[in-house]
């Protein structure tokens, strides 16, 4: 027990000033700082960061200063050794400083509050006042009629413990035994302090029915059917009370008992889930009875929007679901919470598992069909006795066995992506590791999941053994790498991205050269010879088509060894389809002209000449075409096309899987008709706009001249003649129309912009946006003018440094900095206003 006088023997592992058995009248030894610091730095709320753990110190510091000084002057020494004992080196961010702050200020209150000491010890002092404050604060509260403020009590209770911590370190330092009586009250602090804890919306310990949000019939309602554990089996060694509406058991502390799961993610999706019930119960049921039972379509409208991707994953894969529920309609409701405690306490510590949805999902499917084995009774196989959950229900038993394993998985592949200048195709991120389980073969994981399964799998060093894009990886592990897609990086993606565009220009281009050169004008199409050369567009379509199946393959190529074989099947066979056209349309063709040239006329020798059966190419063209027609109908159908690409019949899969590969993701996202019809009728008039003034404009006037051209051979040349083995000025022709190729394919953006433009503008102003109404918004535009008038009319300095990092990095303008755009504005103004008269 310390002396009348004399300060706290708490001793420090720091060689601080503040020693055991120091004098009153002994100043502490500081380090000497300019300066101090105020006294705003010992809020709880600005505690370095490295320091946290002391900020209920301090802030119950503050709280019990003006009651007694000298308990606030202990608690802050404590605090003070505490963060000592934190960082001894004062390493950390603000951590000197911080230090040496409260250093000075508990020099200056040693001595006034060691004189308003009202026992002759700080250990006598501190026990006082600590069963002060528990009759003061605590019974009162306690025993409060309707314990309503249960903010309060909850914030006594936490300071009550910080006390007993300080209480504790202030004997000890003395070496004064705590009296039995504060034990005791200490115990029962302890006892209720872990159902007093913090919450976010509702308080849902037992103590907590008096407050007003949980005395409304929705709350009630989601509460009562969440503690129905009846007929539960809780493990053995689980200490469960008999009277389970005392003890406030419910259904996701048994989750939590069975499957391991953290005690505050247990808190925080029982709040979650009784919010979701109770804001659906009262929209289902705005009358409450008088006694709230949770309505059932409530249950099924809450588990219907939470499995609506786990069911659709399941039908994607064709599994059944593992929502099995029960045939006693009593244990139906009790099974439906369950499984949605499940799912929700699987997502609320799935932490950044949480972009790997498919990857909850095959999760939630074998955690689920476990909750079925066990409330069913099954017996395993394997032991022959009850199922139990694979990885058992340890503390923290999910986090450490089952989120984990993944996460280091992809916490690998990101430091694979770090440590080498690898290319996007050589590491997984969060999209290639869920695409795994986009197929079937991810049931080959297992479960418990086979830790010497592929996904797991991650390369010895960092360094891949080949680096040409191959999911190969150094030494003998087998790395399983991307599954559906592997980035390749080339301009030829211009092309590719928007095949459908590019293909289009390049048959316009050449219907219209057709017409252009056989007459002139539209109607020359309906010409049998003409309307004969114009369906030449279709061997180049199929042309076209062989470049984009060379570049899928090109393009899919690194993705190989990890697609499967459906997918590969298709790339094989759109190739050879798209080469056997190229074929067969070309043979047909010609064999429909009467007195074929050229390539035309050999095509035909070799198929033994014959009658002209213009039929045979309609025929092929029309076979050609039935994919295309397909698509144009399910394109004006939308409905018709999220149907299919959502269904899973056989005959429906293959047309889909034709067209498309069949993924996961991205099936039936399509607009409404009426969305569809306003985008097809914009994209129609643009380009129909577009075709008219390009061909009257860019390719009707060219042809006359380049048929002059060609008439006339040049035979001496003033420079180096490119094709000096060409005939008809093969050079010249080319010259005269590549500008006007190029600037017909790149026009359609001008075309865009006038479009989206004027289209923009007229559905801006039937929505009435940026219309100024009032007088007082015409105003407030007149403040912004001068800013606006000096940034776009006045040319900015030649010296301004430019680029991104300059964008970034400039400074705001000063006040001043405005008063002199005002300045030049009016200026300027003032020079343009004399000449208006002038104008007629």
């Amino acid at each position: 027990m310390a002396a009348p006088g004399r300060r706290p023997d708490m001793s420090s592992p720091s060689p601080s000033p503040a020693g055991a058995g120091t004098s009153g009248g002994r100043r502490l030894l500081r380090t000497q700082t300019v300066g101090n610091l105020g006294e705003s730095i010992f809020d709880s709320e600005v505690v370095p960061s490295s320091l946290v753990e002391i900020a209920p110190i301090l802030r119950v510091a503050n709280e019990v200063e003006a009651t007694n000084p000298r308990v606030a002057y202990l608690c802050r020494f404590y605090a003070f050794e505490k963060a000592h004992r934190l960082d001894p080196t004062s390493s950390g961010r603000g951590v000197r400083q911080f230090k040496t702050a409260l250093l000075q200020r508990l020099e200056r209150e040693n001595d006034p509050t060691l004189k308003g000491r009202v026992h002759q010890s700080d250990a006598r002092e501190m026990q006082r006042f600590y069963r002060e404050y528990y009759k003061k604060y605590i019974q009162a509260l306690q025993n409060a009629a309707d314990k309503a403020d249960r903010a309060l009590l909850t914030k006594a209770y936490q300071t009550a413990a910080v006390l007993f911590e300080v209480l504790k370190a202030v004997n000890v330092s003395q070496s004064v035994e705590v009296d039995q009586a504060i034990l005791d009250t200490h115990n029962k602090v302890e006892e209720k302090q872990k159902l007093y804890v913090p919450y976010n919306i509702l308080p849902l310990d037992p103590d907590s029915i008096s407050q007003s949000i949980m005395r409304f019939p929705e709350i009630q309602a989601a509460v009562y059917a969440l503690r129905n554990t009846r007929g539960l089996p809780w493990p053995k060694d689980h200490e469960k009370k008999t009277d389970e509406k005392n003890t406030g058991k419910d259904l996701l502390d048994w989750l939590q008992a069975m499957f391991g799961f953290q005690k505050d993610n247990v808190s925080n999706q029982r709040e979650h889930l009784v919010l979701l019930l109770a804001n659906v119960h009262i929209r289902e049921v705005p009358k409450a009875d008088q006694q709230p039972k949770l309505e059932d379509r409530a249950l099924d409208a809450v588990m219907k929007k939470l499995f609506k991707n786990y069911k659709k994953w399941c039908k994607y894969l064709g599994r059944k679901s593992s929502l099995w529920l029960p045939t006693i309609q009593q244990e139906v409701q009790q099974r439906k919470l369950l499984y949605m405690g499940l799912y929700l306490l699987i997502w609320g510590e799935a932490a950044n598992l949480r972009f790997m949805p498919e990857c909850l999902c095959y999760i939630y499917h074998h955690m689920a069909f476990e909750l079925y084995g066990m409330l069913a009774g099954n017996v395993s196989p394997m032991t022959g006795e009850n199922v139990k959950p694979a990885y058992g229900g340890d503390e923290e038993a999910f986090l450490m066995k089952v989120v984990t394993p993944i996460y280091k998985v992809i916490e690998k592949e990101a430091e694979r992506s770090k440590t080498i200048k690898s290319k996007h195709s050589h590491w997984r991120n969060y999209d290639d590791l869920n695409e795994y389980f986009w197929s079937v073969d991810c049931f080959r994981l297992g479960w418990p999941m086979r830790a010497d399964a592929d996904f797991f799998k991650t390369p010895k060093d960092a360094y891949p053994n080949r680096l040409d894009g191959e999911n190969r990886s150094a030494g003998s592990v087998h790395w399983m790498g991307k599954v559906n897609f592997v980035e390749i990086r080339s301009f030829w993606h211009i092309f590719r991205s928007f095949d459908r565009m590019w293909i289009f220009l390049i048959l316009s281009l050449q219907a219209m050269i057709i017409i252009a050169w056989n007459g002139g004008t539209p109607s020359d199409i309906f010409d049998a010879r003409v309307f004969k050369q114009v369906l030449s567009l279709f061997i180049t379509a199929a042309i076209l088509k062989l470049v984009q199946a060379l570049l899928d393959i090109v393009f899919g190529w690194k993705a190989r060894r990890s697609m499967s074989f459906a997918v590969k099947l298709r790339y094989v066979l759109k190739l050879v389809s798209a080469a056997a056209w190229v074929v067969i349309l070309p043979v047909t063709y010609a064999y429909t002209w009467e007195n074929p040239t050229g390539l035309a006329k050999t095509i035909k020798s070799w198929l033994g000449g014959g009658q002209n059966q213009p039929s045979l190419y309609i025929l092929a063209v029309v076979i050609y075409l039935a994919p295309n027609i397909l698509a144009s109908m399910l394109f004006l159908f939308p409905f018709l096309r999220r149907f299919l690409e959502s269904s899973n019949v056989k005959v429906i899969t293959f047309i889909m899987w034709w067209s498309q590969p069949r993924l996961f993701v991205g099936r039936g996202m399509h607009e409404g008709a009426f969305s569809l019809f306003k985008y097809t009728m914009f994209w129609v008039l643009l380009l129909a706009m577009k075709l008219i003034v390009s061909f009257y404009v860019e390719i009707k006037p060219l042809v006359q001249p380049t048929k002059d051209i060609m008439k006339q051979p040049i035979r001496t040349f003033q420079w180096h003649e490119f094709f000096p083995h060409g005939t008809n000025n093969i050079g010249v022709v080319i010259a005269l129309w590549a500008p006007i190729i190029l600037v017909y394919f790149m026009d359609t953006q001008i075309w865009y912009a006038l479009f989206s433009t004027l289209i923009g503008g007229i559905y801006g102003a039937y929505r009435r946006l940026g219309e100024i109404r009032t007088l007082g918004m015409l105003r407030s535009r007149f403040e912004s003018l001068p800013v606006a008038f000096n940034e776009r009319l006045i040319p900015s300095d030649t010296n301004k440094s430019k680029g991104l990092r300059a964008a970034f990095s400039r400074k705001p303008k000063a006040s001043g900095d405005e008063k002199e755009d005002e300045k030049r504005a009016c200026k300027i103004c003032s020079n343009v206003e004399p000449n208006y008269h002038k104008l007629p």
